[in-house]
């Protein structure tokens, strides 16, 4: 994929013909594609601590995140992965913090206004939210929308957008974001004070 095409692939996923809801993702029959995709998350409500000069804004709400669905393959030659944008995206909306990076960032965010916090869980390996996954998942129901596009290699348009684009959720690939270190220092502390609880 050239750099022309890339960039008006980009376009239709910074001027979208609509956003989708919650419901509408985890209803059946399910709009999203079950095929490779970039997907980006737009929001009516931003958490305070959010950055939001530069970003894109459309229809009311303020692009801060992309991801992409499968990952790029592996140099090692092991198979990609089998995930789609269909399955990513419906796990982002229902899933927990240990699987989705997005709810992970959003709940460490929004934790002292959700009156959530993370925890160990099960085995002590694992990081979640725990029952305050579903506040987290109401949360996401009322205020982040999300529309996608399919794309045979994802990771190339991925790369495209977080390079030319105010994208403040991200930090994969965006070291230039100056929102980078507080978010990934927020997250971190988060991370510390699960651990330093007991395990549920």
């Amino acid at each position: 994929m050239d750099v022309e095409p890339t960039h008006e692939a980009a376009a239709l996923l910074l001027r979208p013909h609509r956003l989708f809801t919650r419901d509408e993702v985890l209803g059946h029959p399910c709009p999203v594609a079950a095929t490779p995709g970039v997907y980006a998350w737009y929001f009516d409500e931003v958490p305070a601590v959010v950055p939001t000069d530069g970003c894109v804004r459309h229809d009311g709400h303020t692009l801060l995140y992309v991801g992409i669905s499968p990952g790029k393959p592996p140099a090692n030659g092991r198979g990609p992965s089998r995930q789609t944008v269909r399955s990513r995206l419906r796990y982002h909306y229902r899933g927990n913090a240990y699987g989705s990076t997005l709810r992970l960032t959003l709940g460490s965010l929004l934790a002292d206004d959700l009156g959530i916090e993370l925890r160990l869980v099960g085995s002590g390996t694992r990081l979640t939210f725990a029952s305050g996954e579903a506040e987290l998942s109401r949360w996401m129901g009322r205020h982040a929308h999300v529309c996608w596009l399919e794309t045979p290699e994802p990771w190339l348009l991925e790369h495209d957008m977080l390079q030319h684009n105010v994208l403040p959720l991200n930090l994969d690939q965006n070291g230039h974001s100056p929102f980078r270190q507080t978010l990934s220092a927020i997250r971190g502390a988060q991370r510390a004070r699960a651990r330093s609880l007991p395990v549920i």
